[in-house]
């Protein structure tokens, strides 16, 4: 009685929740001929919007103004066969090729594996390794070589040697040794001497990593292997991992072309600013815009964008792991320059529950989840009713001769193709596709018999065509594969129509540019700005001297020929246009002409002498100055004008009554 209660319930309730979900399945947006349904759109918009991490999300109506936008160049990209073309083709293919790997891999074991990447998630390592490189597919005498020749170095650093040095010596790993400089074309860069840095879980290959977390700090392992080889690793560290580090820092760079750059200048002047600093750091962001070098993170008081440990190198993260939050560090030297780091954060290792399904995610596209194709093989054949019709196959290999043993098969007299060998769901694979896979791929095959290379030859086959059934199928199978490939797809598209209709256009179209800057000067303006001479001088002798002769009118290239008659030194010479907030020492300068002011430095031994020479109220850039940003914004015109004849080619409507349910759906 309770159980027919049930389905009499259900049954009253099941229109309704029919009716209440079918809206989606109806028409939102209507583009020319095209029809896009509200659980379309929707889908696209969660994936962007509602469960995305992006900072910049987009509320229903904005999103569907952009999505409208995106499908008018789709579909015309399409309208003009460019999805035909051979080069969209390759590269559509090479991108879905990419995105099904994760489906071909087996799952047996995922839970175990989840678990013991969590594990290993909780600790961040530094390692050093020795690479004797090996091809995956090597024959058996060139892998022991490799192996052995491995071994002989273990040998030699249990014997006393350093690990780096032996690194630095016979590693052929390129980022062992140091690097010289080549002019122009690359700067000098001293090796890591077998050092990897700082790296956790999934950052290294699966054997890699193991090799590492099994290991002992200072162990020195036997060799593990790889695809790339054999290396024998060494751990320096296991420490507490930091998750996503958040730090800021005052850069200085070290140029030893530029005396005033050396290492050693450097070196004393990040230790001067280092003292300057309030112990509670109150002034680090004055500081930071003042002496900085990283000009990308001065206006966010030298904030760096959130890494991990692997993303940074590891004399830097050494000293972010002994710093508490908001702590500053002494100068610490890398192969950029000199650092002062201070803390902002970490975020540690979340929860399992709140990192399984990201790890999980992480695990199945990770080379740790791909075991054995055979048992992915069976895998996809239960999936996709695979039946097999033995008596046909064993009659026909029967008939196969020694030709196939010759590389050359000739198919018997009265061999029936047309009969099944098997079936995935209905589709038929019959013996004249078999024969057909034969013909492309035998070998002369002399140590094997016919029938034990053809059966080898069938199992080959159905591995391919098993795999290939799943491939074409993946879209019908799984949404999230289809959303994710029509993305890729309709990007490629977007690109090359956007590249041809309005980027080459706007680069050739130099008479449109220059006609859009004449009918848009007012947007292109300078600020209020002073011409200067600034004389940066770190000789005391040259300092006096340099005084006098900027008190005299006269020009910027007038003084650096009189400080090269005169042989004064340590004295540099420019004359450049400001405006308000480029530069903290001009700002604090009177912007009057004739003004001079001698600025010591607080943190190394230079002075600068500033000397306002003109003054110039705000004015028009010229075309030259303003080449870049009428490019972009000439672009932009170039796109609305084109949106608006392809919105007269291909009409928009949206449907009001379904938008507004799917508006009330994320409020």
């Amino acid at each position: 009685m309770k159980r027919v209660k049930v389905i009499v319930l259900l049954a009253v309730m099941m229109p309704t929740l029919l009716f209440a979900q079918g809206w989606k399945n109806k028409t939102l947006i209507t583009i020319g001929d095209r029809n896009i349904s509200a659980g379309e759109f929707m889908q696209v918009y969660e994936k962007n919007n509602v469960n995305s991490e992006v900072l910049d999300k987009k509320n229903v109506d904005e999103y569907l103004d952009m999505y409208t936008k995106f499908k008018l160049k789709v579909i015309e990209a399409e309208n003009r066969c460019m999805d035909t073309l051979p080069k969209f083709i390759k590269e559509y293919d090479g991108y879905r090729k990419q995105l099904a790997k994760p489906y071909f891999t087996n799952d047996e074991g995922i839970d175990i594996l989840v678990e013991e990447a969590y594990d290993r998630m909780q600790w961040d390592v530094n390692a050093s390794h020795i690479l004797i490189k090996c091809d995956p597919h090597a024959v058996p005498a060139d892998t022991l070589k490799a192996y052995n020749k491995a071994l002989e170095l273990r040998k030699r650093i249990m014997n006393g040697e350093d690990f780096g040095d032996v690194a630095a010596e016979a590693s052929e790993d390129p980022s062992a040794r140091d690097i010289e400089a080549i002019p122009g074309k690359q700067r000098a860069y001293k090796g890591n001497r077998g050092n990897l840095g700082y790296f956790t879980v999934f950052d290294m290959v699966y054997p890699f990593e193991t090799g590492v977390y099994e290991a002992k700090v200072d162990e020195i392992t036997m060799p593990i292997r790889t695809d790339f080889g054999y290396h024998i690793l060494k751990l320096n560290s296991k420490t507490p991992a930091c998750g996503t580090v958040r730090v800021a820092h005052i850069f200085l760079i070290v140029d030893e072309k530029d005396p005033m750059k050396s290492d050693s200048a450097v070196c004393v002047k990040a230790n001067n600013i280092y003292k300057e600093l309030d112990k509670d750091g109150k002034n680090w962001d004055a500081l930071v815009k003042k002496y900085s070098d990283d000009k990308g993170s001065i206006q966010h008081g030298g904030q760096l964008t959130p890494f991990r440990v692997s993303q940074i190198v590891p004399e830097f993260i050494s000293v972010v792991k002994q710093l508490d939050i908001n702590e500053i560090s002494e100068p610490v030297k890398t192969n950029y320059g000199y650092h002062i780091i201070r803390l902002l954060g970490t975020t540690g290792v979340k929860s399992f529950d709140e990192e399984k399904e990201n790890l999980t995610k992480r695990v199945e596209k990770d080379m740790r989840a791909k075991v054995s194709d055979e048992a992915v093989l069976r895998r996809l054949k239960k999936e996709n009713k695979f039946k097999e019709y033995l008596k046909v196959k064993d009659a026909f290999i029967a008939t196969v001769d020694t030709t196939l043993q010759q590389g050359k098969y000739v198919v018997a007299e009265g061999v029936d193709t047309n009969k099944t060998l098997f079936k995935l769901q209905k589709q038929q694979y019959k013996v004249a596709d078999f024969i057909e896979y034969i013909e492309k791929h035998q070998k002369e095959q002399p140590f094997m018999s016919a029938g034990s290379y053809a059966y080898q030859l069938y199992d080959e086959f159905v591995k391919e065509s098993v795999f290939a059934y799943e491939d074409a199928h993946l879209e019908e199978k799984y949404p999230d594969f289809k959303l994710l490939v029509q993305e890729y797809h309709d990007g490629i598209l977007l690109f090359d129509l956007m590249d041809k209709e309005v980027w080459k256009k706007a680069e050739i179209d130099t008479a449109g540019i220059r006609q859009y800057f004449e009918n848009h000067r007012d947007d292109y303006m300078w600020g209020k700005r002073v011409k200067t001479i600034v004389v940066t001088v770190n000789n005391e002798e040259s300092l006096a001297r340099m005084q006098e002769i900027i008190k005299q009118d006269i020009t910027a290239d007038s003084i650096k020929a009189l400080v090269k008659t005169e042989g004064l030194k340590g004295v540099a010479v420019k004359s450049p246009y400001f405006q308000h907030g480029d530069n903290v020492d001009i700002d604090e300068t009177e912007w009057t002409v004739g003004t001079i002011r001698v600025v010591p430095s607080t943190v190394d031994k230079t002075t600068k002498i500033i000397k306002i020479t003109e003054v110039r109220e705000p004015e028009h850039k010229t075309y030259k100055e303003s080449r870049g940003i009428i490019t972009s914004a000439y672009q932009t015109k170039l796109e609305e004008d084109w949106l608006k004849v392809l919105e007269a080619k291909y009409p928009v409507t949206v449907d009001e009554k379904i938008l507004e349910k799917v508006r009330k759906n994320y409020k």
